[in-house]
């Protein structure tokens, strides 16, 4: 089967026209352009995708945060349909003081029409950070931030139709930005979507029902998929064919694409709905405030061990496991008694799930293990910098 590099190699040579239009993998495609180390080189205030792809040709695929990325980049500057699109507005925040990670760019893929596509996590501890607190907060800041760059690039390129897209938190910020858009946006925007992004809060879903922009966002989620149900969903989802097992279908490059498609499956497979439901109890099983506890306490004793991006956690919590229990010691008692029920509450669905499933086998120890291997060898990179609208660095 093939992913989004193989449909650059096959359709490459087909402009964006009426006759071959603007489809599907496109927006899969420029939503992961978002995840480009555009920091890494330097940036004009206006680009095209050829030469943002020349400025990256000596960067070692090290340089890149996921492994695909790179050979994305380099297809995309090769073909006649992205090459000579406009790149504007690249913008990079990390901020850990406000747990916020936040990127975004616009890539003009017609003269009148423009794609704003919203990056997703990337490996620093901050960015995992607020994608937990989205369990405990109604509004995060990357998703401030998202409608904030939306309603900025409007105001810059006036009269132009839009795309809103990303993967992953990117997707959940694309989504958040068009539903919380004002109406003249709202009217110029053509599709939202979200590539197995995460949901929203119950109250958040609740003041959006039946906003018409409902209709106009899709959310993209493979067979066994466990982060794009997560929360709450008021939008249509579409399953997709992943060639990865379990949390590794989260990677979009194991996406299956035919000609100017995904490949569309009609239901969800056992695995993952499992997977889901054990998440999803544990929401469902605590309260916003148990969860807040939770997530600063854990991440709390990440920083104790000195981890410096999610995939290194185990690693380094179990090189420094005096450190971390000492900064456990040092929680309040009242905090340390809602860690142990809140893991407490996650083993008991954890182990009831897989009862009521029966499909629960040793090896599949192994092949978390070896997934997590598959993870650490990526060569994740985090990128701290942060840039402006124009492309200046802050």
């Amino acid at each position: 089967m093939a992913n989004i590099n193989d449909y650059i190699i096959w359709r490459g040579d087909l402009p964006v026209s009426p006759e071959f239009p603007f489809n599907e993998v496109d927006s899969m495609v420029l939503a992961r352009f978002s995840y480009l180390v555009m920091q890494k080189i330097d940036m004009d205030a206006v680009e095209t995708v050829g030469d943002i792809s020349c400025k990256m040709k000596d960067l070692p695929e090290g340089a890149f945060r996921y492994h695909g990325d790179m050979q994305l980049i380099h297809l995309m500057g090769e073909s006649v349909r992205f090459n000579d699109m406009k790149v504007t507005d690249f913008v990079l925040h990390n901020n850990e003081e406000i747990e916020k990670q936040f990127g975004a760019v616009t890539i003009h893929y017609l003269e009148n029409q423009m794609y704003i596509s919203y990056m997703g996590t990337d490996a620093s501890l901050v960015g995992w950070k607020e994608d937990f607190n989205m369990s405990f907060m109604d509004q995060v800041p990357a998703q401030a931030e998202g409608l904030s760059y939306l309603t900025k690039v409007c105001v810059k390129y006036p009269g132009r139709r839009l795309r809103l897209g990303g993967h992953s938190k990117g997707g959940n910020v694309a989504i958040y930005a068009g539903m919380n858009a004002p109406l003249w946006i709202k009217r110029a925007i053509i599709s939202v979507d979200s590539f197995d992004g995460p949901g929203f809060s119950h109250k958040q879903v609740k003041e959006h029902e039946g906003d018409p922009i409902l209709g106009r966002i899709q959310n993209y989620i493979p067979q066994d998929s466990v982060f794009g149900r997560i929360l709450e969903h008021g939008e249509k989802s579409q399953i997709v064919q992943s060639d990865e097992k379990k949390l590794m279908q989260h990677d979009i490059y194991s996406w299956q694409v035919v000609k100017d498609h995904m490949v569309h499956l009609q239901e969800l497979g056992e695995e993952g709905d499992m997977l889901y439901q054990i998440f999803a109890d544990w929401l469902k099983e605590s309260t916003p405030q148990m969860r807040e506890v939770f997530v600063d306490g854990m991440f709390k004793l990440f920083a104790s061990a000195n981890a410096e991006t999610f995939s290194g956690v185990r690693k380094a919590m179990m090189h420094n496991i005096p450190q971390v229990w000492k900064t456990y010691r040092d929680f309040p008692e009242e905090d340390r008694k809602t860690l142990i029920k809140m893991w407490m509450l996650f083993a008991k669905n954890y182990t009831n799930s897989f009862i009521e499933h029966k499909v629960y086998s040793p090896d599949d120890d192994v092949q978390d293990d070896k997934e997590d291997n598959i993870r650490e060898n990526k060569k994740e990179k985090t990128a701290p910098e942060s840039q402006t609208l124009d492309g200046k660095e802050e």
